[in-house]
Order: C-alpha cells, then structure tokens, then sequence
C-alpha cells in the first residue's frame, strides 16, 4: 500500500469516526445502539424452549461471535471504503433512497454490477425477520406482564394454540405508524421519532439487564449458593454488568446532553424533544406504576430477602453434577467446539 492510500484510509478513519467532534459520536449512539437491540431475545425464548439449560448457553455465545463477524467487522470494512462525506449516506440528497445503505454504496463503488441488487434483497429479507422477532418479543413481553397484573388483564390471554393473540394484535398496531413515513415530507422525520423512541429505550432496557445481573449474583453470594452451578455464565462476570452498567448510563446521558446541546447549536423545542423522549416516557411509568399501585408495587427488595429458587425448572446441584459427567467424556475438539459455540 503507497503513503497516498494510507494516509488516505487512516486519516478517513480517524477523522470521520469523530466527524463534529464529541458531539459527533455521541450523535451515532442512537443509531448504533438501535442496530445492537434484539440480542436480548435469546433470553426471552428460554420460557418456550424445549432445554433451556443447553439451548440458551450456546445461542448466547453464538450471539457474540455473530455480532463480532458480520456486525463489527463488517461495518469497519464498509467504514473503510465508504467515505463519510459521501452524499448518498442518510441526509444527503438519497435519504429515503435505497442507495442510502452504506453497503450498497461499498459494493458500487467497488464496481461489482448485480450485487447492488442482491444486497438489497437481503436486507428486505432481514427486515422481515426484525419485524417478526419484534412482534414475538412484545407480544410474550406484555402478556408476562399482563400475568402479573403489571399490564391490563386482557393482554394475559393465550388462544388454542398458545399465541398471546391481543399482545399480538397491538404490536401489529403500532407497526402500522412505520406507514406514515410513507407521507410526502415525513418520511424523515417520522423514521427519527421511532428511531430515537425505540434505540434510547433499548439502553434502559439492557441498563436493567445488567443491574439484575449484579444483584443476582449478589444475592447468590449472600445466600453462600455457589456460582459454579449456574448452567451459563457471563465470560466477564460481574464486572462485565458493571462495565455494561456504565456505559449504557453514559450513553443516556450523552443523548440529553446532546438534546439540549445539539449539534451546529440549532437547539429547537421539537428537536430536543425527539432526543430525549424515550427518557420522560419511560421514568413516567414507573412512577405512575408505584403510585397507583402502591400495594402491588414491590419496594427496594434486600438481597437476603430474594427468592432465587421459585420458577426453576430443575434442581441445579443435580443439573450441573450430571452436566459434569456428561463433559468428561468428551474429546478435546468438542471441548473448543462448546467453549465457542
């Protein structure tokens, strides 16, 4: 490689990842943490899975190596060859094009004809699979809430064949507001609502995930249960959650600082808004929830007060001494084989 094309690749690299400063790539958390959500489903479909205990562990860890290889990598070579000023990305003359996509634009700009389309192609079909991951998640979401009486009543009902059909029927409803984007002159501004709606609150909803974790295995230490007879366990531990934790916490913050500081200081009421409304959205309903049902409401729970044992499906000393002797007998190839996969 020359000095030219190097100084070239470093220099799109450095500058453009930081493109307006600290405001900049705070702006891309939203967008990124957006395309990040969905990860969670894995431990939302324990509750219909056949053997949670060996089914889980292994679609989790197949999760980060899928992220790492066609997220991650991906996006760094896409980031690589697609310059950040180029005018088909989002908001420039192509916004609402199929142009806009940054891998469409890589591949033409690598002059491959016919797999623009392809690529395309694959993307419609990878939206339908959000759409349907998506529906399933919320729907099973407001009806667990509805069986604890956290939602209203009718979202507990189940039909014949075991679909939550009115959780179901509101997710396909509110799909429905994805259409007015279709308006003329809204198309923009109506993808942004949902974007930030639905990106900021996902840093709320994994914020929590890592909370639980900490208190749990808080909760295990001080009930002396070891945690060497859990069936999965987090590579990074606690301090995992705790790092996770933290970084979800700045990333709602640098969203309201950028809210109330945008960038180019254009500060609008709208604008401001539309950072910052998943915030009020969600604080609102736990606050309306403790206050209307104060008895219901479960207050600040001490760790030797949790109850770790109700609505397990197996006893877990047993589960791991049977687990124990099940990988003694494997070779070495299957012992890497399950520590990846």
């Amino acid at each position: 490689m020359d000095r030219s094309r190097y100084f070239f690749l470093t220099s799109h690299l450095t500058v453009g990842s930081f493109n307006n400063g600290f405001k900049g790539f705070c702006a891309t958390l939203v967008t990124a943490g957006f395309s990040l959500a969905g990860t969670e489903l894995v431990g939302l479909a324990a509750a219909e899975t056949d053997n949670p205990r060996k089914t889980i562990p292994r679609a989790a860890r197949q999760v980060f190596w899928r992220i790492t290889l066609f997220y991650i990598t991906s996006i760094f070579i896409v980031g690589c060859i697609v310059p950040y000023t180029n005018p088909q990305l989002l908001g420039g003359s192509h916004a609402t094009d199929v142009r806009a996509s940054p891998f469409v634009i890589a591949i033409k700009e690598a002059g491959i004809k016919g797999l623009p389309s392809v690529i395309n192609a694959v993307i419609l079909i990878a939206t339908l699979s959000v759409g349907n991951s998506s529906t399933y998640a919320s729907s099973r979401t407001l009806q667990a809430l509805g069986a604890v009486r956290q939602a209203p009543k009718i979202f507990e009902y189940v039909d014949m064949a075991g679909r939550p059909a009115v959780g179901q029927g509101l997710a396909l409803a509110c799909g429905v507001l994805a259409y007015f984007a279709c308006l003329p002159g809204g198309a923009s501004r109506m993808f942004d609502w949902l974007l930030q709606i639905s990106a900021l609150s996902s840093f709320f909803t994994w914020g929590s995930i890592c909370f639980a974790h900490i208190r749990f295995r808080a909760a295990m230490k001080k009930k002396t249960q070891p945690i060497v007879i859990l069936p999965f366990r987090a590579c990074f531990g606690i301090w995992g959650s705790y790092f996770g934790l933290i970084v979800n916490i700045a990333c709602i913050v640098s969203q309201v600082y950028l809210g109330f500081a945008p960038i180019g200081g254009d500060l609008t009421v709208e604008g401001c808004l539309m950072d910052v409304i998943a915030v009020p959205v969600i604080i609102s309903f736990c606050v309306v929830w403790k206050l209307c049902k104060k008895k219901q409401a479960a207050g600040w729970v001490r760790l030797a007060e949790m109850d770790l044992v109700t609505g397990r499906k197996d006893d877990l000393a047993r589960s791991h001494a049977e687990d124990t002797a099940e990988r003694a007998s494997w070779g070495y190839g299957r012992r890497v084989f399950n520590w990846f996969c």
